[in-house]
């Protein structure tokens, strides 16, 4: 006997947490979806929240999954959100994703929001699940020369700029910078992605206060930087001039919002090529961040 799903009623979806291993897996098939992840993606997402990473299995064999993280119950991110491509189009990635929104509210404090970064074409769908559109998050790609960039000068604004490497930047100063652009504090996460090997993370500082800081990290292709946050367009170029220096050689990532126009002034001065595109969305109340400071969103799958 088939059901409406198209699985034979021995055959039961199980939803259940993943395993460590697992994560690896999720994190190969986005890379084979072009997705692109950093080379230590899957052991900081999991470091960040272990039971975050949700697991579809059908006869005892794994066949999608997702991320549901929390942030100190004050904020959740829905991501990562893949079913292998010979089990779509039965109705069961529509119940992994109902079964993962149930259970990160379940995680979440009452009135608590959650968003997602979901591809265009899905933006109806979740919809459905109560989801409101905010803004479009925009990848971008260039070609960063083999000669590495000299970084165009900088001119202060307000006392002297100046970019220097994070650590020298004490990391609660960081973490209060950060708070201001992203819904919920989140230490943990951010001490292992500052410190990823492979990785830079320079802060920009006017007379003496952090003005800016950024990430750029390697990835299966090229390099992604993640998250651009400043002041001001001059703190936000200042540090994606010296971030591109990393990328010399090879192709280079920024998922910008479209919400932020210096932003997209910023990419388009570069002639930064766009070439993928998501949703941002939330259920409940969209968070009162500072948008005119993000330049890059940190990631596509934790928020």
């Amino acid at each position: 006997m088939i059901n409406d799903e198209g699985l034979t009623m021995t055959q039961e979806l199980v939803i259940r947490n993943m395993t460590r291993p697992e994560v690896d897996a999720l994190v190969g098939w986005a890379a084979r979806e072009g997705w692109n992840p950093g080379l230590n993606d899957a052991r900081l997402f999991w470091a960040t929240d272990p039971d975050a990473f949700i697991a579809a299995e059908l006869a005892g064999e794994l066949i999608g999954g997702g991320a549901i993280t929390a942030y100190q119950g004050e904020f959740g991110f829905m991501g990562f959100f893949i079913v292998r491509p010979e089990f779509r189009g039965k109705g069961l990635g529509n119940t992994l994703w109902h079964a993962r929104r149930e259970r990160l509210l379940a995680r979440l404090r009452p009135g608590a929001s959650i968003g997602l970064d979901g591809v265009l074409t899905m933006q109806d769908y979740y919809a459905k699940g109560g989801f409101v559109f905010s803004h479009r998050n925009l990848r971008f790609r260039a070609e960063i020369p083999k000669r590495p960039i000299t970084p165009r000068p900088v001119t202060p604004t307000v006392g002297n700029q100046e970019i220097v490497p994070l650590v020298e930047v004490p990391f609660d100063q960081v973490l209060d910078y950060d708070r201001a652009c992203f819904p919920a504090p989140r230490a943990t996460f951010l001490k292992g992605w500052l410190s990823q090997p492979g990785a830079a993370a320079l802060g920009c500082r006017r007379a003496g206060n952090l003005s800016g800081y950024g990430v750029v990290r390697r990835c299966g292709q090229g390099y992604k930087i993640g998250p651009l946050f400043a002041d001001d367009a001059q703190a936000a170029q200042a540090l994606y001039a010296h971030l591109a220096e990393r990328a010399a050689g090879g192709p280079l990532f920024l998922d910008a919002p479209e919400n932020n126009p210096a932003a997209l002034e910023l990419v388009h001065r570069h002639r930064m090529v766009e070439v993928f595109g998501c949703a941002r969305m939330y259920l409940g109340p969209a968070p009162a961040i500072a948008h005119r400071r993000i330049f890059g969103v940190t990631t596509f799958e934790l928020g």
